[in-house]
């Protein structure tokens, strides 16, 4: 896997962690991801288990895992 520079600056600059997607989503599904990812960050400290969340919810609406696999968290869970 090839680190992207963008991934290595934010990790250079001491980033905890950061939500990269490993191809392009459509806009729609990666709005609805961010927002439910966001909404699940404010009822847990776990960035993890927020970013699962948000990937369940979006699979409901957007079946295709073109939508919703992409995303990963690099760097600190909690």
């Amino acid at each position: 896997m090839e680190l992207s520079a963008d991934l290595v600056l934010f990790l250079a600059a001491d980033a905890p962690s950061i939500i990269v997607s490993l191809w392009k989503v459509p806009d729609d599904a990666t709005q609805l991801l961010m927002v439910e990812f966001y909404s699940q960050l404010a009822a847990t400290s776990n960035k993890a288990e927020a970013l699962r969340k948000a990937m369940l919810t979006t699979l409901e609406k957007f079946p295709e895992a073109k939508n919703w696999a992409a995303f990963t968290l690099t760097g600190e869970a909690i």
